[in-house]
């Protein structure tokens, strides 16, 4: 599915994350591909149609949650689906959406009276009510708590299970990491990156991550680190250096001596995996939160 800018091909059935910081295109890219805006140049191509010659099928076989979906508070959860329901031709009954979602208990209630994590769930309840083939997801789970974000991440995988494709956003590297069969990582409107979180900690994290700091501002020179046995990569990141590094088992040691020889004081080192949130700064040089 191409947009302004990008060349994107998401594949039925697979989770696909766009990441990137505010201001990178993702928010242009999605409006764009719900059909909200039209494409200055390039093509869009949603299940094999467009949006100029077959909006209204398309909009039959998609289901959007925004990041902050304002409904109504005075609007019972049951009451919303069935708004939300009568707008396609063919939806799931309500009783089966509320079901999945976990919110059969909530039937009643009103949308003002529910929690964040229960209206979060309910944003997704509308978007899945119209039984679509393509789910659009943007950043579902900012300000959840973790009980919550797990409940959102088996409903997504569960919409997989049977046949959906979903196009997620989201500012959580680890809840890429989980979801995501492929994404693509964006900044300044051009991807810098794409393929699955696998492949791209291996072509572009490394294996492991060596972190550490000496006693002082200085960290010694980056050549010195970037010589030790096993090492791919150096970069500084809020006072440590770390070290992308594929045999932290020769590293370590090496690394100890070459302190050593610079008669410097070891004040912090931990090994640990590498992940997205190393793969995104090594490409764009801070951390996605940040923005």
């Amino acid at each position: 599915m191409p947009a302004v800018g990008l060349n994107l091909e998401i594949h039925a059935g697979e989770c696909f994350g766009l990441l990137g910081p505010n201001g990178a295109g993702k928010t242009t890219t999605i409006e764009i591909l719900e059909g909200l805006l039209e494409a200055t140049a390039g093509e869009v191509t949603i299940l094999g149609q467009t949006w100029k010659s077959h909006a209204r099928e398309l909009r039959e076989q998609i289901g959007i949650s925004l990041q902050e979906t304002r409904l109504s508070e005075k609007l019972t959860v049951c009451e919303t689906v069935d708004l939300f329901a009568s707008f396609y031709s063919e939806p799931r009954p309500t009783s089966e959406v509320l079901a999945a979602l976990q919110l059969e208990e909530k039937a009643d209630s009103w949308v003002g009276k529910l929690s964040g994590g229960q209206k979060q769930r309910l944003a997704v309840a509308t978007a899945l009510v119209g039984s679509p083939k393509l789910l659009f997801l943007d950043e579902p789970t900012t300000g959840l708590d973790p009980q919550s974000r797990r409940q959102l991440w088996e409903i997504i995988r569960e919409f997989q299970r049977g046949g959906g494709t979903v196009l997620l956003t989201t500012h959580y590297m680890d809840e890429a990491e989980r979801l995501c069969d492929r994404l693509a990582i964006v900044d300044y409107g051009q991807i810098i990156a794409e393929g699955s979180p696998a492949d791209l900690i291996e072509r572009l994290g490394g294996h492991h991550m060596v972190e550490f700091s000496l006693a002082g501002d200085s960290h010694g020179p980056p050549e010195i680190w970037k010589s030790l046995p096993g090492v791919d990569s150096v970069y500084n990141d809020d006072g440590l250096v770390c070290l992308a590094v594929r045999e932290p088992h020769r590293t370590i040691p090496a690394l100890l001596e070459a302190v050593d020889k610079q008669s410097a004081q070891l004040e912090h080192l931990t090994t640990r995996q590498a992940s997205l949130e190393d793969v995104f700064v090594r490409l764009t040089g801070r951390h996605l939160r940040e923005e």
